[in-house]
């Protein structure tokens, strides 16, 4: 059976109108928090697969001024190669999250990327009952992190 089509909600664009307002480390730091948040639906079905664990580990080493640039976009493209590598659709949306978190370091916008593709990766971990109401909560959290309310960045929303 096919996979139904991604539905996210129409609180994305004010993340993205949001998001055009944030630094570029405040985004480097919420594109990892996204990340990390559906880094188990990876590691659950590729438990010795580094890659996606990688890449937010090299957007936070960047932020803290640990790694340069050119290695946290080294760490993103492992991650989207893991991507590529998965035939399930939540284990690679995890990893593409991972990749952009790290990618974040190069271009800020990547930030975007990283949190759809981790409401994305909730989408097709979850029931189809659960869908609409994970991507929703998923959402608000990203839209409140981003607004100054992080408390609880890292949870993940299970």
């Amino acid at each position: 059976m096919a996979e139904p089509a991604f539905k996210d909600v129409p609180l994305r664009r004010e993340i993205e109108d949001l998001a055009k307002q944030q630094d570029h480390h405040t985004l480097a730091r919420w594109a990892a928090e996204c990340a990390a948040r559906v880094l188990h639906i990876f590691e659950e079905k590729k438990t010795e697969d580094l890659r996606a664990r990688d890449a937010i580990d090299a957007g936070r080493g960047w932020i803290r001024g640990e790694i340069s640039m050119v290695d946290a976009r080294k760490a993103a493209f492992a991650a989207h190669a893991a991507a590529r590598e998965s035939d399930n659709v939540a284990v690679s949306a995890a990893s593409r999250a991972a990749g952009h978190a790290a990618a974040t370091a190069h271009v800020k916008g990547h930030a975007v990327h990283a949190a759809t593709y981790a409401v994305k990766a909730i989408f097709y971990d979850s029931l189809m009952e659960e869908q609409e109401r994970r991507v929703l909560e998923e959402r608000t959290w990203q839209y409140q992190y981003l607004l100054g309310g992080n408390t609880g960045h890292g949870e993940r929303t299970r």
